[in-house]
């Protein structure tokens, strides 16, 4: 699928400033990705990008690279990258390592949580539900990203919350992929489950809250590969 609309939760992607260029480039692809925004079968060009961005293709190819080592993105052919294949294999490890880091994380977070962090969920779990019954997958998508990471950030740990990117970067472009199956609105309760848990600080709730909710994406697009 060509082309790219290049946006992100329903706002235009502004050009970015000549300071720090390239992470700046980097910084908006990763999020494109992990929102939903770049989903498996759609392709970008290094010069699709610099155009949306209105910067020279230099930084945006040095991003490529990076996002290309870190298995985000794959060359699909010629000078088109798209999100790469997701193998039985690789699904499996992924969601092993995710159970441990995710569920250390927002148990972490519900240690320490603020009243002001909590508004901030609550308006992304409503912003969940409004997606699941319009039947939004990239509503939905977008906003999932946006509860999980709100709650992993209240953890206060950068390096757990760069490792945690690292993995959505790899998994979360199929989770359009779970729309057909009923599994946002499974995912939306374990959702209501996390922000109680938070809210009470309970952190062997939410750890099992994690957890279930990632086993429950897991089953299905194992079933899928």
């Amino acid at each position: 699928m060509a082309g790219l609309p290049f946006k992100k939760s329903g706002i235009e992607i502004q050009p970015v400033s000549r300071e720090t260029l390239q992470d700046q480039v980097y910084r908006q692809v990763t999020e494109l990705i992990v929102d939903g925004s770049i989903i498996p079968g759609q392709m970008v060009t290094v010069q699709s990008l610099a155009d949306a961005f209105k910067v020279s293709p230099m930084p945006v190819r040095e991003a490529l690279r990076r996002l290309t080592a870190e298995k985000a993105l794959t060359v699909v052919s010629g000078r088109s990258m798209g999100i790469p294949p997701l193998s039985r294999e690789r699904l499996t490890d992924l969601r092993n390592v995710r159970v441990e880091i995710e569920t250390t994380t927002a148990a972490w977070a519900a240690e320490s949580i603020d009243e002001a962090t909590l508004e901030v969920l609550k308006t992304h779990l409503e912003a969940l539900e409004r997606a699941d019954r319009a039947s939004d997958s990239n509503a939905y998508v977008r906003a999932n990203y946006a509860f999980h990471f709100a709650m992993y950030r209240a953890a206060g740990s950068p390096i757990m919350l760069h490792i945690i990117e690292t993995l959505w970067l790899q998994i979360s472009p199929y989770f359009h992929l779970l729309h057909d199956s009923g599994n946002y609105s499974t995912a939306n309760q374990r959702h209501k489950e996390m922000f109680e848990a938070l809210a009470k600080r309970d952190a062997k709730s939410i750890r099992a809250s994690i957890k279930a909710d990632i086993d429950a994406a897991y089953e299905i697009l194992l079933n899928l590969l």
